[in-house]
């Protein structure tokens, strides 16, 4: 079950990374961790620059991170879309 805002919207989160064969590589572990995911354009309010971020549902937050830490992807941050 995926969380829903207010408006009655699934909400979603981004992984920012810095450079985009993180983002390839955390796409693989993710999704062989059954999470869903996306890679997308980094949103603009997160960053002015090119770049490919990982979208996935806000609720998976805490296993995306496990998943991600335990196969030492770097990271640059994780925000919640809005």
């Amino acid at each position: 079950m995926h969380v829903k805002s207010e408006t009655n919207q699934v909400e979603y989160g981004v992984v920012l990374f810095h450079s985009v064969s993180h983002a390839l590589r955390a796409e693989r572990i993710a999704m062989r961790a059954r999470l869903k995911v996306k890679l997308i354009p980094v949103p603009r309010q997160f960053s002015s620059n090119c770049g490919t971020a990982l979208r996935f549902y806000w609720a998976d937050g805490a296993a995306i991170r496990q998943a991600l830490e335990e196969a030492r992807v770097e990271i640059e941050a994780i925000h919640r879309l809005e």
